[in-house]
Protein backbone atom coordinates (compact mmCIF):
# COMPACT_ATOMS: atom_id res chain seq x y z
CA UNK A 1 0.00 0.00 0.00
CA UNK A 2 2.95 2.46 1.18
CA UNK A 3 4.71 1.52 -2.35
CA UNK A 4 1.35 1.92 -4.13
CA UNK A 5 1.14 5.94 -2.64
CA UNK A 6 4.35 6.39 -3.33
CA UNK A 7 4.24 5.16 -6.81
CA UNK A 8 1.00 7.66 -7.70
CA UNK A 9 2.83 10.83 -5.82
CA UNK A 10 5.62 10.43 -8.20
CA UNK A 11 3.74 10.22 -10.94
CA UNK A 12 1.45 13.42 -10.07
CA UNK A 13 4.71 15.26 -9.45
CA UNK A 14 6.35 14.29 -12.50
CA UNK A 15 2.77 15.12 -14.39
CA UNK A 16 2.58 18.77 -12.71
CA UNK A 17 6.68 19.64 -13.63
CA UNK A 18 5.98 18.90 -16.92
CA UNK A 19 3.61 22.19 -17.25
CA UNK A 20 5.25 24.12 -14.49
CA UNK A 21 7.11 26.60 -16.73
CA UNK A 22 4.22 27.00 -18.58
CA UNK A 23 2.26 29.55 -18.05
CA UNK A 24 -0.69 29.07 -20.35
CA UNK A 25 -0.78 25.30 -19.77
CA UNK A 26 -4.33 25.38 -19.68
CA UNK A 27 -4.45 26.61 -23.58
CA UNK A 28 -4.00 24.66 -26.52
CA UNK A 29 -1.31 25.73 -28.92
CA UNK A 30 -2.83 23.55 -32.16
CA UNK A 31 -6.53 25.28 -31.64
CA UNK A 32 -4.14 28.75 -30.86
CA UNK A 33 -2.44 28.14 -33.96
CA UNK A 34 -5.59 28.14 -35.98
CA UNK A 35 -6.85 31.01 -33.86
CA UNK A 36 -3.64 33.40 -35.18
CA UNK A 37 -3.94 32.13 -38.41
CA UNK A 38 -7.74 33.44 -38.97
CA UNK A 39 -7.75 36.71 -37.15
CA UNK A 40 -4.33 38.03 -36.57
CA UNK A 41 -2.23 37.15 -39.90
CA UNK A 42 -3.96 39.46 -41.84
CA UNK A 43 -3.65 42.76 -39.50
CA UNK A 44 -0.01 41.73 -38.64
CA UNK A 45 1.54 40.94 -42.72
CA UNK A 46 -0.40 44.67 -43.30
CA UNK A 47 1.33 46.29 -40.49
CA UNK A 48 4.85 44.63 -40.28
CA UNK A 49 4.99 42.96 -44.29
CA UNK A 50 5.65 39.46 -44.67
CA UNK A 51 3.51 36.82 -42.47
CA UNK A 52 3.71 39.65 -39.92
CA UNK A 53 5.42 37.16 -37.44
CA UNK A 54 8.02 39.85 -37.28
CA UNK A 55 5.37 41.75 -34.94
CA UNK A 56 6.73 38.93 -32.27
CA UNK A 57 10.40 38.79 -33.23
CA UNK A 58 11.19 42.70 -33.65
CA UNK A 59 13.91 43.88 -31.19
CA UNK A 60 11.21 46.44 -30.14
CA UNK A 61 8.45 44.22 -29.32
CA UNK A 62 6.14 45.42 -26.86
CA UNK A 63 5.66 41.63 -24.73
CA UNK A 64 7.67 41.43 -22.30
CA UNK A 65 6.48 39.02 -20.09
CA UNK A 66 3.92 36.24 -19.44
CA UNK A 67 1.31 38.33 -18.53
CA UNK A 68 2.43 41.38 -21.04
CA UNK A 69 1.78 38.47 -23.55
CA UNK A 70 -1.88 37.67 -22.49
CA UNK A 71 -2.73 41.33 -22.01
CA UNK A 72 -1.97 42.30 -25.33
CA UNK A 73 -3.98 39.20 -26.59
CA UNK A 74 -6.72 40.90 -24.58
CA UNK A 75 -6.53 44.21 -26.15
CA UNK A 76 -5.64 42.94 -29.64
CA UNK A 77 -9.18 40.79 -28.75
CA UNK A 78 -10.96 44.32 -26.99
CA UNK A 79 -10.29 46.53 -30.13
CA UNK A 80 -10.81 44.04 -33.07
CA UNK A 81 -14.17 42.92 -31.35
CA UNK A 82 -13.19 39.34 -31.40
CA UNK A 83 -15.80 38.42 -28.49
CA UNK A 84 -12.93 35.41 -27.52
CA UNK A 85 -13.88 34.18 -23.87
CA UNK A 86 -10.67 33.48 -21.78
CA UNK A 87 -10.14 30.25 -22.65
CA UNK A 88 -9.80 31.19 -26.43
CA UNK A 89 -7.40 34.10 -25.34
CA UNK A 90 -4.93 31.02 -23.31
CA UNK A 91 -5.34 29.15 -26.92
CA UNK A 92 -3.40 32.40 -28.76
CA UNK A 93 -1.29 32.81 -25.81
CA UNK A 94 0.00 28.63 -25.67
CA UNK A 95 0.62 28.88 -29.04
CA UNK A 96 2.56 32.66 -29.35
CA UNK A 97 4.43 31.32 -26.38
CA UNK A 98 5.42 28.17 -27.78
CA UNK A 99 6.56 29.00 -31.21
CA UNK A 100 8.05 33.30 -30.65
CA UNK A 101 8.60 33.66 -27.00
CA UNK A 102 9.31 30.65 -24.65
CA UNK A 103 8.40 32.71 -21.10
CA UNK A 104 8.45 30.67 -18.22
CA UNK A 105 5.82 31.10 -15.04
Amino acid sequence: MLIRMIFLGAIGLASTSATAGDPFAAGDAKIGKQMVEKHCVSCHASSYGGDGSSIYTREDHRVKSAKGLIAQIRNCNTNLGLKWFEDEELHVASYLNKTYYKFDK
